[in-house]
């Protein structure tokens, strides 16, 4: 299907807003809804790219529900694994920092942490949170301030919160403000992939 001169433009107007250096882990997360929600999300703040860690063998084509998605599926690239160690040694070497969304005696607030940096966050299962060994990957454990009296937040809930913090943060640091660039092979390389799915999709 042809690309019209409006969807090229909005193709570039999104490639140019997306965050290379700012990603999501999920471990364990059982519900495909969850998953698809945090699709959305990332898609909305401009992350190109999350992943997705089953090391706990689910069956694979249960997990992701893309109709929670809304179609953030097409845009948002989903990175597969089953095994922590190999997971977290490709997310360090793309981020600088892990932070994981666990409750300790050392964890800090998310509106204390520098996510306008390179950074990746790290979510666990509604039920279990983080696994250990997966724990001995994170550089900073983080909260998100709650007052009520059940403190806990749904997967998603937590994830969406999480990277439009990010995306406040980012705002100030101008990182929202460049434009397409046809002499920045990312950009260009996004731009190919966006016109294949486009054209896969319709």
């Amino acid at each position: 299907m042809e690309i019209t001169p409006k969807r090229e433009q909005r193709f570039k107007s999104v490639i140019s807003k997306r965050q290379n250096d700012l990603t999501v882990i999920l471990e364990n997360v059982h519900d495909p809804h969850n998953i698809g929600a945090v699709m959305r999300s990332c898609d909305a703040v401009g992350i190109s790219e999350i992943y997705v860690l089953n090391s706990e063998k689910k069956p694979k084509d249960k997990l992701f529900g893309l109709n929670s998605s809304s179609g953030s599926g097409k845009w948002v690239k989903v990175i597969y694994f089953e095994d922590v160690k190999e997971c977290m040694e490709v997310v360090k070497s793309k981020y600088q920092k892990i932070y994981g969304t666990h409750l300790s005696h050392d964890a800090k607030s998310i509106h204390d942490l520098s996510l306008h940096e390179s950074c990746a966050l790290l979510f666990g299962n509604e039920h279990d949170g983080i696994t250990d060994e997966a724990l001995q990957h994170v550089d900073q454990n983080l909260v998100i301030p709650q007052f009520g009296m059940v403190q806990s937040l749904n997967i998603s809930v937590a994830c969406a919160i999480s990277v439009y913090e990010a995306l406040r943060q980012r705002i100030t640091q101008g990182k929202y403000s460049s434009d397409f660039d046809e002499n920045n092979s990312a950009h260009v390389n996004m731009y190919q992939h966006f016109l294949e799915r486009h054209k896969l999709r319709n």
